[in-house]
């Protein structure tokens, strides 16, 4: 089976890392993996390319010139007649919205997207349309969380019986002791401080300022505390006025970008994942992995990840009050946040494993017709 997964990357975060995850052990299974990857001329990808081809999977960048380039549909269709695909696998719209109709145009036989997200733009009725169009184009769909599936069968006119539930995967890997002194040095934080932190981009979805007010209030209990934020995004100088204005800059972190932000989680005793809505919130594993009780919010996936009172706590979004409350009680009882990290190790291990991931996605190829069932 000669299968080209094609997604659009500006940069590295969740999609991008679920896909280094996925596809080298597709291709482990037997499959003929390719990856083709959009990228805006300004930002090209050619790291993330070379990571993944050094992970035997065939990469090639093709640039994507507006939101809707209809040149590169007959682009896309040339390719994909040139590779001789026998299925295609889309992921987020711009890899839809050219994706699908090339696949169609190439005569590829078995077509399938994958959802990622419940983005509040998906709710424009242009933009709907389009989507309920296109699921009637495909074999079937994946979607990362039952979050998203009902989404997408609700939001999109997605066929209930087209859409799949597979949830992401990560390996396991022990808390870095040596990172956690490292990293910490950097910042010029003790190595015994209590240390919340949070891993994304630095947009309105991931709901850094209500983090921000809820660390703010716990601030004067705990003058020994910090606050990390790894990532970056077009909100960081807003943010940092935040904290300025809240008077809790010289606690507050901003790390930046780094391309090994997963370890760096080892620096941190607590997660905070303050999103408006999240399609999975692959940081929420990483931070599982890392053995660390996580507060979230109450959104889209991030239920299906957390287990309340077990793995962590879950609060309303932009609830400051209660995301305050919660962080103190952590403070308050490091034998319950050891716990609650404990279970959230746990956890991962059982339920959101690579293997399980692989699996999954093959049962969806196989059950559709694009594979044998003996392969595994």
């Amino acid at each position: 089976m000669r299968l080209v997964h094609l997604a659009k990357m500006t940069g590295v975060a969740g999609t991008e890392n679920h896909l280094l995850a996925l596809l080298p052990q597709l291709a482990k299974c037997g499959l003929d993996v390719r990856l083709i990857v959009l990228c805006e001329p300004e930002k090209p990808m050619y790291a993330y390319a070379a990571q993944m081809s050094a992970h035997g999977v065939p990469t090639e960048l093709i640039t994507i010139h507006s939101d809707l380039d209809l040149r590169l549909i007959g682009q896309l269709t040339a390719r994909l007649r040139a590779i001789r695909a026998d299925a295609v696998h889309t992921h987020l719209i711009h890899a839809d919205w050219h994706g699908i109709p090339a696949a169609r145009r190439a005569g590829v036989r078995y077509v399938y997207t994958s959802g990622h997200n419940d983005d509040p733009f998906r709710y424009r009725l242009p933009i709907r349309l389009v989507q309920a169009y296109l699921w009637r184009r495909v074999t079937a769909g994946i979607a990362i969380s039952e979050a998203v599936r009902q989404f997408m069968i609700k939001v999109e006119l997605a066929p209930p019986r087209k859409v799949h539930t597979v949830h992401y995967g990560i390996a396991p890997t022990p808390p870095d002791l040596l990172m956690r002194a490292v990293f910490r040095a950097e910042l010029d934080i003790p190595l015994d401080a209590p240390v919340f932190g949070s891993v994304c981009r630095l947009i309105e979805q991931k709901g850094l300022t209500f983090a921000l007010r809820a660390f703010a209030q716990i601030a004067p209990r705990f003058p020994e505390a910090h606050y990390v934020i790894v990532g970056d995004g077009a909100l960081r100088e807003s943010l940092r006025a935040e904290a300025e204005a809240l008077g809790i800059a010289a606690r507050v972190h901003f790390a930046g970008w780094r391309s090994d932000a997963a370890a760096r989680m080892s620096a941190f005793d607590v997660f905070l994942m303050p999103s408006l809505w999240e399609g999975f919130g692959l940081a929420t594993l990483e931070a599982m992995a890392a053995h660390l009780p996580i507060i979230a919010s109450r959104v889209s996936a991030l239920p299906e990840i957390v287990v309340d009172g077990i793995t962590g706590f879950l609060c309303a979004p932009r609830d400051v009050a209660c995301f305050a409350e919660r962080m103190a009680q952590l403070l308050a009882d490091r034998d319950l946040a050891m716990r609650l990290g404990a279970n959230g190790a746990a956890r991962l291990r059982a339920e959101f494993s690579v293997s399980k991931m692989v699996e999954r996605t093959l049962a969806v190829y196989q059950r559709t017709g694009a594979l044998r069932k003996d392969v595994s």
